[in-house]
């Protein structure tokens, strides 16, 4: 095992943002079936590969990254509007659930090739 590997970091990293996200929505006090609701909505991002990997990759990557929800969410304070808030905060707590299972940014080679995929984070021996 190499301890150089930033892999379990970023794992750790999308549990802490997921158990935040978890808090945050909770505070907001919208109901849970909003965020039952559109929890896996990020995913229909996924259609965009029966256009090819490259399309798929750059549509995949657009929805999971977090920005999108950054965004919304400064937007929601700004409005002063709690449901748009909730709705930011559901879509981060989905690109951290994937980020703590291992499911990363695509590449536009195939859909399991991501930032995450345990092949882009091992050294070869003339590496180390």
């Amino acid at each position: 095992m190499n301890p150089f590997n930033p892999r379990p970091l970023l794992h750790l990293e999308g549990a802490a943002v997921f158990l935040l996200s978890l808090f945050a929505f909770q505070w907001s006090h919208v109901t849970w079936l909003l965020f039952l609701v559109l929890f896996l909505v990020p995913d229909l991002s996924m259609l965009a590969y029966l256009a090819g990997p490259r399309g798929g990759a750059v549509f995949y990557n657009a929805l999971h990254t977090y920005l999108g929800p950054v965004i919304l969410a400064a937007v929601s304070f700004a409005a002063q509007n709690l449901i748009v808030f909730a709705i930011s905060i559901t879509w981060t707590s989905h690109i951290a659930l994937d980020r703590m299972l291992g499911f990363g940014l695509k590449y536009p080679t195939r859909f399991q090739d991501t930032h995450l995929s345990p092949q882009r984070h091992s050294f070869s021996r003339a590496e180390s």
